[in-house]
Protein backbone atom coordinates (compact mmCIF):
# COMPACT_ATOMS: atom_id res chain seq x y z
CA UNK A 1 0.00 0.00 0.00
CA UNK A 2 0.88 3.75 -0.53
CA UNK A 3 1.35 6.38 1.48
CA UNK A 4 -1.56 7.55 0.56
CA UNK A 5 -4.08 4.88 1.49
CA UNK A 6 -7.09 5.98 3.45
CA UNK A 7 -6.23 3.04 5.71
CA UNK A 8 -4.53 4.27 8.67
CA UNK A 9 -1.20 2.08 9.12
CA UNK A 10 -0.46 0.49 12.57
CA UNK A 11 -3.48 1.67 14.67
CA UNK A 12 -2.92 2.20 18.38
CA UNK A 13 -6.05 0.38 18.55
CA UNK A 14 -6.46 -3.08 16.64
CA UNK A 15 -10.48 -4.27 15.14
CA UNK A 16 -9.60 -7.68 16.60
CA UNK A 17 -11.37 -9.92 14.90
CA UNK A 18 -9.33 -13.30 16.09
CA UNK A 19 -11.88 -14.53 18.71
CA UNK A 20 -14.32 -13.85 20.29
CA UNK A 21 -11.85 -14.64 23.79
CA UNK A 22 -10.67 -11.28 23.22
CA UNK A 23 -13.99 -9.30 24.73
CA UNK A 24 -13.00 -6.97 27.21
CA UNK A 25 -16.01 -6.88 30.17
CA UNK A 26 -18.92 -4.37 30.25
CA UNK A 27 -18.84 -1.10 32.64
CA UNK A 28 -21.82 -3.20 34.52
CA UNK A 29 -19.55 -6.01 34.91
CA UNK A 30 -16.61 -3.96 36.06
CA UNK A 31 -18.88 -2.33 38.74
CA UNK A 32 -20.35 -6.31 39.49
CA UNK A 33 -16.93 -7.40 40.07
CA UNK A 34 -15.87 -4.49 42.37
CA UNK A 35 -18.88 -4.88 44.41
CA UNK A 36 -19.25 -8.76 44.68
CA UNK A 37 -20.04 -10.44 48.05
CA UNK A 38 -17.33 -13.15 48.45
CA UNK A 39 -16.68 -16.20 50.83
CA UNK A 40 -14.92 -19.51 49.94
CA UNK A 41 -16.23 -21.63 47.40
CA UNK A 42 -14.65 -24.30 47.89
CA UNK A 43 -16.76 -24.32 51.28
CA UNK A 44 -19.69 -23.76 48.90
CA UNK A 45 -19.95 -20.48 50.83
CA UNK A 46 -19.10 -17.99 48.31
CA UNK A 47 -22.70 -16.45 47.23
CA UNK A 48 -21.72 -14.88 44.05
CA UNK A 49 -20.74 -17.81 43.25
CA UNK A 50 -23.52 -19.67 44.16
CA UNK A 51 -26.23 -17.61 42.45
CA UNK A 52 -24.07 -17.88 39.23
CA UNK A 53 -24.23 -21.61 39.38
CA UNK A 54 -28.43 -21.29 40.37
CA UNK A 55 -28.81 -18.84 37.48
CA UNK A 56 -26.89 -20.94 34.95
CA UNK A 57 -28.87 -24.28 35.83
CA UNK A 58 -32.10 -22.74 35.34
CA UNK A 59 -31.51 -21.16 31.92
CA UNK A 60 -30.25 -24.87 30.27
CA UNK A 61 -32.95 -26.42 32.17
CA UNK A 62 -30.69 -28.27 34.38
CA UNK A 63 -30.77 -29.29 37.47
CA UNK A 64 -27.42 -27.83 38.86
CA UNK A 65 -24.41 -26.27 37.51
CA UNK A 66 -20.29 -25.68 38.41
CA UNK A 67 -18.24 -22.32 37.88
CA UNK A 68 -15.00 -23.51 36.06
CA UNK A 69 -11.98 -21.97 34.93
CA UNK A 70 -11.89 -22.42 31.47
CA UNK A 71 -14.49 -24.26 28.87
CA UNK A 72 -11.07 -26.53 28.27
CA UNK A 73 -11.06 -26.99 31.89
CA UNK A 74 -15.40 -27.48 31.62
CA UNK A 75 -14.88 -30.67 29.16
CA UNK A 76 -11.98 -31.94 30.77
CA UNK A 77 -14.09 -32.12 33.83
CA UNK A 78 -17.48 -33.27 32.49
CA UNK A 79 -15.32 -36.22 30.34
CA UNK A 80 -13.59 -37.53 33.80
CA UNK A 81 -17.00 -37.32 35.29
CA UNK A 82 -18.94 -39.35 33.14
CA UNK A 83 -15.82 -41.97 31.83
CA UNK A 84 -13.80 -44.54 33.61
CA UNK A 85 -9.69 -44.65 32.25
CA UNK A 86 -9.95 -47.15 29.14
CA UNK A 87 -13.37 -45.75 27.82
CA UNK A 88 -14.22 -44.17 24.73
CA UNK A 89 -14.89 -40.64 23.94
CA UNK A 90 -16.59 -40.59 20.65
CA UNK A 91 -15.99 -37.27 19.19
CA UNK A 92 -16.32 -35.38 15.91
CA UNK A 93 -12.75 -35.50 14.03
CA UNK A 94 -12.97 -31.66 13.64
CA UNK A 95 -14.56 -30.77 17.27
CA UNK A 96 -12.58 -28.28 19.64
CA UNK A 97 -12.08 -31.28 22.10
CA UNK A 98 -10.43 -32.90 19.85
CA UNK A 99 -8.49 -30.56 18.11
CA UNK A 100 -7.80 -27.64 21.08
CA UNK A 101 -7.69 -28.80 24.22
CA UNK A 102 -4.26 -30.60 24.27
CA UNK A 103 -5.37 -33.71 24.65
CA UNK A 104 -6.14 -33.62 28.15
CA UNK A 105 -8.90 -36.31 28.34
CA UNK A 106 -6.19 -38.89 27.21
CA UNK A 107 -3.17 -37.82 29.12
CA UNK A 108 -4.85 -36.84 32.65
CA UNK A 109 -8.21 -39.17 32.23
CA UNK A 110 -6.62 -41.89 30.19
CA UNK A 111 -9.47 -42.02 27.93
CA UNK A 112 -9.48 -42.66 24.47
CA UNK A 113 -10.41 -40.64 22.05
CA UNK A 114 -12.69 -41.81 18.79
CA UNK A 115 -13.07 -39.19 16.38
CA UNK A 116 -15.71 -39.54 13.77
CA UNK A 117 -15.88 -37.39 10.52
CA UNK A 118 -17.46 -34.61 10.66
CA UNK A 119 -20.25 -33.11 8.43
CA UNK A 120 -20.34 -29.62 6.98
CA UNK A 121 -23.00 -29.08 8.77
CA UNK A 122 -21.32 -29.57 12.56
CA UNK A 123 -23.22 -33.07 12.26
CA UNK A 124 -21.21 -36.61 13.19
CA UNK A 125 -21.29 -38.87 10.23
CA UNK A 126 -24.89 -41.00 11.14
CA UNK A 127 -23.27 -44.45 9.92
CA UNK A 128 -19.85 -43.84 11.27
CA UNK A 129 -21.67 -42.51 14.93
CA UNK A 130 -23.93 -46.09 14.94
CA UNK A 131 -20.93 -48.52 14.71
CA UNK A 132 -19.22 -46.70 17.47
CA UNK A 133 -22.09 -46.89 19.78
CA UNK A 134 -22.22 -50.20 19.41
CA UNK A 135 -20.67 -52.46 22.56
CA UNK A 136 -18.63 -55.37 22.11
CA UNK A 137 -18.01 -58.19 25.03
CA UNK A 138 -14.64 -58.55 22.96
CA UNK A 139 -11.58 -57.58 25.43
CA UNK A 140 -9.49 -56.44 23.08
CA UNK A 141 -11.90 -53.20 22.23
CA UNK A 142 -11.93 -50.31 24.12
CA UNK A 143 -15.62 -49.79 25.38
CA UNK A 144 -17.48 -46.52 24.65
CA UNK A 145 -17.86 -43.87 27.48
CA UNK A 146 -19.73 -40.68 26.38
CA UNK A 147 -20.98 -39.07 22.89
CA UNK A 148 -19.65 -35.50 22.26
CA UNK A 149 -21.47 -32.97 20.45
CA UNK A 150 -20.58 -28.95 19.29
CA UNK A 151 -23.01 -26.27 19.31
CA UNK A 152 -22.05 -24.00 17.81
CA UNK A 153 -19.31 -25.49 15.68
CA UNK A 154 -15.94 -23.70 15.29
CA UNK A 155 -14.40 -25.31 12.76
CA UNK A 156 -16.81 -25.52 10.39
CA UNK A 157 -17.25 -21.92 10.68
CA UNK A 158 -20.03 -21.45 13.47
CA UNK A 159 -22.49 -23.95 12.23
CA UNK A 160 -25.50 -24.57 14.32
CA UNK A 161 -27.17 -27.91 15.44
CA UNK A 162 -30.73 -28.16 14.92
CA UNK A 163 -32.67 -29.19 18.34
CA UNK A 164 -33.78 -32.08 15.89
CA UNK A 165 -30.32 -33.35 15.22
CA UNK A 166 -29.83 -32.97 18.89
CA UNK A 167 -32.38 -35.12 19.62
CA UNK A 168 -31.51 -37.84 17.25
CA UNK A 169 -28.50 -38.48 18.71
CA UNK A 170 -29.44 -38.14 22.36
CA UNK A 171 -31.74 -40.89 21.75
CA UNK A 172 -28.93 -43.09 19.75
CA UNK A 173 -27.07 -42.51 22.78
CA UNK A 174 -29.71 -43.27 25.36
CA UNK A 175 -30.20 -47.13 23.54
CA UNK A 176 -26.83 -47.66 23.78
CA UNK A 177 -27.31 -46.58 27.71
CA UNK A 178 -24.23 -43.58 26.69
CA UNK A 179 -24.39 -39.79 28.11
CA UNK A 180 -24.09 -37.27 25.45
CA UNK A 181 -22.42 -34.29 26.24
CA UNK A 182 -22.38 -30.60 24.75
CA UNK A 183 -19.27 -29.19 24.20
CA UNK A 184 -22.18 -26.03 24.35
CA UNK A 185 -19.01 -23.39 24.38
CA UNK A 186 -21.45 -20.70 21.96
CA UNK A 187 -24.12 -22.87 22.93
CA UNK A 188 -26.53 -19.20 23.23
CA UNK A 189 -24.96 -17.88 20.00
CA UNK A 190 -27.08 -21.19 18.97
CA UNK A 191 -29.98 -20.74 20.46
CA UNK A 192 -30.39 -16.82 19.07
CA UNK A 193 -29.41 -17.86 15.56
CA UNK A 194 -32.25 -20.11 16.09
CA UNK A 195 -34.25 -17.75 17.49
CA UNK A 196 -35.43 -20.67 20.05
CA UNK A 197 -34.96 -20.78 24.09
CA UNK A 198 -31.49 -22.04 24.63
CA UNK A 199 -33.58 -24.83 26.50
CA UNK A 200 -34.52 -25.99 23.45
CA UNK A 201 -31.13 -27.43 22.26
CA UNK A 202 -29.64 -28.22 25.84
CA UNK A 203 -32.64 -30.51 26.58
CA UNK A 204 -30.96 -33.28 24.24
CA UNK A 205 -28.24 -33.42 26.10
CA UNK A 206 -27.46 -35.24 29.62
CA UNK A 207 -24.80 -32.07 30.04
CA UNK A 208 -23.43 -29.07 28.65
CA UNK A 209 -20.68 -26.45 29.01
CA UNK A 210 -20.61 -23.17 27.91
CA UNK A 211 -18.22 -19.97 28.56
CA UNK A 212 -18.72 -17.29 29.73
CA UNK A 213 -15.77 -15.64 28.71
CA UNK A 214 -16.54 -15.79 24.51
CA UNK A 215 -19.67 -13.61 22.85
CA UNK A 216 -20.82 -13.07 26.50
CA UNK A 217 -17.88 -11.21 26.94
CA UNK A 218 -17.25 -11.79 30.98
CA UNK A 219 -13.43 -12.01 31.35
CA UNK A 220 -13.12 -15.20 32.92
CA UNK A 221 -15.15 -18.11 33.19
CA UNK A 222 -16.85 -21.54 31.98
CA UNK A 223 -20.15 -23.31 33.39
CA UNK A 224 -20.67 -26.90 33.21
CA UNK A 225 -24.33 -28.20 34.24
CA UNK A 226 -26.02 -31.27 34.47
CA UNK A 227 -27.88 -33.35 36.93
CA UNK A 228 -27.45 -32.86 40.89
CA UNK A 229 -25.55 -36.17 41.19
CA UNK A 230 -23.71 -35.59 37.78
CA UNK A 231 -22.63 -31.89 39.32
CA UNK A 232 -21.79 -33.51 43.04
CA UNK A 233 -19.32 -35.55 40.92
CA UNK A 234 -17.70 -32.71 39.14
CA UNK A 235 -16.93 -30.71 41.44
CA UNK A 236 -14.68 -33.66 43.20
CA UNK A 237 -12.70 -33.41 39.41
CA UNK A 238 -12.67 -29.83 39.09
CA UNK A 239 -10.75 -29.79 42.37
CA UNK A 240 -8.75 -32.31 41.34
CA UNK A 241 -7.39 -30.85 37.84
CA UNK A 242 -6.74 -27.10 40.27
CA UNK A 243 -10.12 -25.60 39.91
CA UNK A 244 -10.63 -24.69 43.63
CA UNK A 245 -11.26 -20.93 43.05
CA UNK A 246 -11.83 -19.69 46.88
CA UNK A 247 -13.53 -16.60 46.54
CA UNK A 248 -14.64 -16.67 42.86
CA UNK A 249 -17.11 -14.57 43.25
CA UNK A 250 -15.63 -11.72 41.54
CA UNK A 251 -15.49 -13.99 38.42
CA UNK A 252 -18.88 -14.84 39.03
CA UNK A 253 -20.31 -11.53 39.25
CA UNK A 254 -19.08 -10.76 35.55
CA UNK A 255 -20.60 -13.96 35.03
CA UNK A 256 -24.18 -12.95 35.79
CA UNK A 257 -24.00 -9.62 34.50
CA UNK A 258 -22.83 -11.81 31.22
CA UNK A 259 -26.17 -14.24 31.39
CA UNK A 260 -28.87 -11.22 32.27
CA UNK A 261 -27.85 -8.57 29.90
CA UNK A 262 -24.90 -9.53 27.22
CA UNK A 263 -27.21 -13.26 25.32
CA UNK A 264 -29.97 -11.12 23.18
CA UNK A 265 -27.03 -8.61 21.93
CA UNK A 266 -25.35 -11.38 20.35
CA UNK A 267 -27.99 -11.00 17.19
CA UNK A 268 -26.16 -7.77 16.22
CA UNK A 269 -22.42 -10.06 16.46
CA UNK A 270 -24.44 -12.47 13.98
CA UNK A 271 -25.56 -9.27 11.99
CA UNK A 272 -21.86 -8.02 11.73
CA UNK A 273 -20.71 -11.26 10.43
CA UNK A 274 -22.60 -11.66 8.00
CA UNK A 275 -22.05 -8.13 6.60
CA UNK A 276 -18.62 -9.31 6.79
CA UNK A 277 -18.89 -11.96 5.28
CA UNK A 278 -20.42 -10.68 2.16
CA UNK A 279 -18.10 -7.92 1.81
CA UNK A 280 -15.06 -9.82 2.16
CA UNK A 281 -16.85 -13.25 -0.52
CA UNK A 282 -16.87 -10.35 -3.55
CA UNK A 283 -12.70 -9.97 -2.91
CA UNK A 284 -10.57 -11.68 -5.79
CA UNK A 285 -8.90 -14.21 -4.73
CA UNK A 286 -11.13 -15.11 -1.15
CA UNK A 287 -13.44 -18.46 -1.29
CA UNK A 288 -16.40 -17.62 0.93
CA UNK A 289 -19.91 -18.37 0.88
CA UNK A 290 -21.99 -15.67 2.71
CA UNK A 291 -25.24 -17.69 2.99
CA UNK A 292 -23.00 -20.63 5.78
CA UNK A 293 -21.88 -17.71 7.82
CA UNK A 294 -24.68 -18.34 10.46
CA UNK A 295 -23.13 -17.19 13.87
CA UNK A 296 -20.67 -14.92 14.94
CA UNK A 297 -17.95 -16.80 13.06
CA UNK A 298 -16.54 -16.27 9.25
CA UNK A 299 -13.93 -18.90 8.10
CA UNK A 300 -12.48 -17.99 4.19
CA UNK A 301 -9.95 -19.36 2.07
CA UNK A 302 -7.19 -17.54 0.37
CA UNK A 303 -6.76 -19.17 -3.12
CA UNK A 304 -3.88 -16.57 -5.12
CA UNK A 305 -2.04 -15.25 -1.50
CA UNK A 306 0.06 -16.58 0.82
CA UNK A 307 -1.69 -16.79 3.98
CA UNK A 308 0.67 -15.87 6.45
CA UNK A 309 1.59 -12.51 4.18
CA UNK A 310 -1.74 -11.63 4.24
CA UNK A 311 -2.38 -11.60 7.95
CA UNK A 312 0.68 -9.86 8.57
CA UNK A 313 -0.52 -7.22 6.22
CA UNK A 314 -3.26 -6.76 7.63
CA UNK A 315 -1.86 -6.03 11.36
CA UNK A 316 -0.06 -3.32 9.56
CA UNK A 317 -3.19 -1.33 8.92
CA UNK A 318 -4.78 -2.61 12.00
CA UNK A 319 -6.85 -5.57 11.70
CA UNK A 320 -6.26 -9.13 13.41
CA UNK A 321 -7.78 -11.90 11.88
CA UNK A 322 -6.69 -15.82 12.55
CA UNK A 323 -4.93 -19.00 11.01
CA UNK A 324 -7.16 -21.99 9.92
CA UNK A 325 -5.71 -25.12 9.06
CA UNK A 326 -4.27 -24.93 5.49
CA UNK A 327 -4.93 -21.77 3.66
CA UNK A 328 -8.09 -20.89 5.46
CA UNK A 329 -7.85 -17.95 7.74
CA UNK A 330 -11.41 -17.02 10.76
CA UNK A 331 -12.76 -13.93 11.62
CA UNK A 332 -14.81 -13.52 14.42
CA UNK A 333 -17.37 -10.45 15.26
CA UNK A 334 -17.64 -9.65 19.06
CA UNK A 335 -18.55 -7.22 21.71
CA UNK A 336 -16.44 -4.07 21.22
CA UNK A 337 -17.08 -4.99 17.18
CA UNK A 338 -19.37 -2.60 15.26
CA UNK A 339 -20.82 -2.08 12.25
CA UNK A 340 -18.34 0.33 11.21
CA UNK A 341 -15.35 -1.70 12.32
CA UNK A 342 -16.29 -4.26 10.07
CA UNK A 343 -16.85 -1.87 7.40
CA UNK A 344 -13.11 -0.75 7.52
CA UNK A 345 -11.54 -4.30 7.85
CA UNK A 346 -13.51 -5.69 4.54
CA UNK A 347 -11.84 -2.19 2.77
CA UNK A 348 -8.38 -2.90 4.29
CA UNK A 349 -8.80 -6.66 2.90
CA UNK A 350 -9.57 -5.08 -0.18
CA UNK A 351 -6.53 -3.09 -0.35
CA UNK A 352 -3.92 -5.45 0.75
CA UNK A 353 -5.08 -8.10 -2.05
CA UNK A 354 -5.10 -5.08 -4.44
CA UNK A 355 -1.31 -4.97 -3.25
Amino acid sequence: MNSHSNVQSKQSVYIDLRSDTVTLPSPAMRAAIADAVLGDDVYGEDPTVNQLEALAAELVGKEAALLVVSGTMGNLTALLTHCQRGQRVIVGDESHIYNYEAGGAAALGGLVYHPLPTRPDGALEPGALQIALARSDDAHFAPPGVVCLENTHNRCGGVVLTPDYMAQVHAQAQQASLPLHLDGARIFNAAVALDVDVRELTQHVDTVQFCLSKGLAAPVGSIVAGSRAFVQRARRIRKMLGGGMRQAGIIAAAGIVALNEMVERLAEDHANARQLAEGLAVLPGIVLDPARVQSDIVIFELVEHDRDQFLAALREHGVLMGRMGGRRIRAVTHYGISAADVQTAVQVAKQVLAG
